[in-house]
């Protein structure tokens, strides 16, 4: 599901990059990994043990490919489709990081303190060391390395037909960039697994709008500087991101249904977005000059959207505090927590395709191999089970803070040179106790920043601002009527 997309890549020295490594301190964000880390991880690296796998199926002769963004290094996942029958067979092979990690060691003890990998404009700070996430486990082309794979069956109209997970061996054989997939399908020079990645996406995103699921395009925000001036820009997604994303939101549902069929597995579930926030979300609408009539779903609206409008990335960025209420649960004995469906997503759904970057994932990838199988599930998986939604759940706070104050600090680097200048905004937001204070969205720069007033805010109408204070220093920015 989507995050938040910032990207930055000023000078070592300059107040943005200064303030982000302040941040990192301040957080107690890890620069590195311990010693006996490195050494479990360097010798994992040339011996990888797939657990309980004597001999892994051979599938280096299917040809892979990756998607990804330019410069990515740590690849989770690669695909491979085709036609079969009247519709079609995707192939997705996982990154299979429990071959490199041994339950209770020093290596499974630091991806269990750091549970995902941590965002931030100017860099990230890895689950795992980068000898195996940008090394020895990644699906890296020319290499053949082990891997969790999937194959789903889709019909004529996209609909699962079957699908089961096994271990193999896997070989990616070209690595591409969403602009690169995009340029050859769109000129007809894509070879037909490549080819039919929008035939199947597209097929997938009809049965997301018949189900009533919603997928944000949120698109990244560049951040430039220019003579101590900052600048910001959004990358609007080309649709081989949604179709890509498609594959994995596939793969996530095949996982949930697994778990739910065999009794025992891990949900992501998000429950229907309160009034509140919807209403909160209306406000940011209409002060960024988006038409949302009340006849209008959230679902039609996003969709309607276009990313490369700046208001509407503006916008799609908001959305993304819809899906802060998710969260992981364990069931066991067949009995399904509630909810049990993603709101997002309309369906039981789980995430199972990112384990380079996230920690569950390793965990039901395992429970679906087991299902698939008709085996037991793993001891060291059923003593983790109960653990994990907490683990999961500090690490997305901590997660959700790094974003939140990276939000404040490029904000703040936005407007630092503004000072004293006016604004016309509206009011989004106002303290339930405090209504002389509350949140105010400026449509240019599309900004939200705190106002402070002497008297009551007017919640949900315009308001000129002056800009009192933004230290990117401190992340702070402050409004005041004008």
């Amino acid at each position: 599901m989507p995050r938040r997309l910032m990207h930055t890549a000023g000078a070592a020295g300059a107040p943005l990059r200064t303030a982000l490594r302040e941040l990192r301190t301040t957080l107690g964000i890890p620069a590195g990994f311990p010693p006996a880390v490195l050494a479990e991880a360097e010798a994992a690296a040339t011996a990888p043990r797939p657990p309980g796998a004597a001999e892994l199926t051979d599938a280096t002769d299917v040809p892979f490919f990756t998607i990804d963004p330019p410069g990515s290094a740590d690849l989770d996942q690669a695909m491979h489709l085709a036609r079969h029958g009247h519709g079609y067979r995707v192939r997705y092979a996982i990154a299979d990081v429990a071959a490199f990690v041994t339950p209770g060691g020093a290596l499974d003890a630091e991806a269990h303190r750091r549970v995902q990998t941590l965002y931030f404009p100017d860099g990230r700070t890895p689950l795992h060391p980068p000898v195996l996430s940008e090394g020895a486990a990644g699906l890296l082309p020319g290499r053949t390395v082990p891997a969790l794979l999937w194959r789903i069956d889709l019909d004529a109209e996209g609909r699962t037909t079957a699908a089961e997970v096994h271990r193999a061996l896997v070989r990616s054989h070209a690595r591409l960039d969403y602009a690169t997939a995009q340029r050859r399908i769109d000129d007809a020079t894509a070879e037909e697994p490549l080819a039919l990645l929008r035939v199947v996406g597209t097929l997938r995103e009809a049965r997301e709008r018949a189900r009533g699921g919603i997928s944000l395009n949120v698109p990244e925000q560049e951040i430039a500087e220019a003579s101590g001036r900052y600048r910001t820009e959004y990358r609007a997604p080309l649709p081989a991101n949604g179709w890509n994303a498609q594959i994995s939101l596939l793969t996530g549902m095949a996982a949930a249904e697994i778990m739910t069929t065999a009794g025992t597995g891990i949900l992501r579930a998000l429950p229907t977005a309160p009034d509140g926030e919807v209403a909160k979300l209306r406000r940011s609408a209409r002060a960024l000059g988006i038409d949302w009539p009340h006849h209008v779903s959230y679902a039609e609206l996003i969709r309607s959207l276009d990313p490369r409008d700046p208001r509407h990335a503006a916008f799609l960025q908001d959305c993304t505090a819809l899906l802060r209420g998710a969260g992981y649960t364990v069931f066991t004995g067949g009995r399904l927590p509630s909810p049990a469906i993603h709101a997002a997503v309309a369906a039981e759904y789980t995430h199972c395709t990112a384990p380079l970057r996230r920690l569950i994932d390793r965990y039901t990838g395992e429970l679906c191999l087991a299902a698939c199988a008709g085996q037991g599930v793993p001891e060291w998986v059923l003593t983790a089970l109960d653990a994990l939604p907490r683990e999961m759940a500090a690490g997305a706070r901590l997660a959700h803070t790094v974003e939140r104050a990276c939000v404040d600090i490029v904000e703040a680097a936005l407007l630092r040179e503004r000072v004293g200048e006016i604004f016309d905004g509206f009011v989004v937001d106002v303290r339930d106790r405090r209504p002389t204070e509350g949140t105010v969205q400026l449509a240019d720069p599309a900004v939200v920043g705190p106002v402070v007033s002497d008297r009551a805010l007017p919640l949900g109408e315009r308001l000129r601002v002056r800009l009192t204070r933004a230290d990117p220093a401190t992340a702070e920015i402050l409004f005041a009527p004008a």
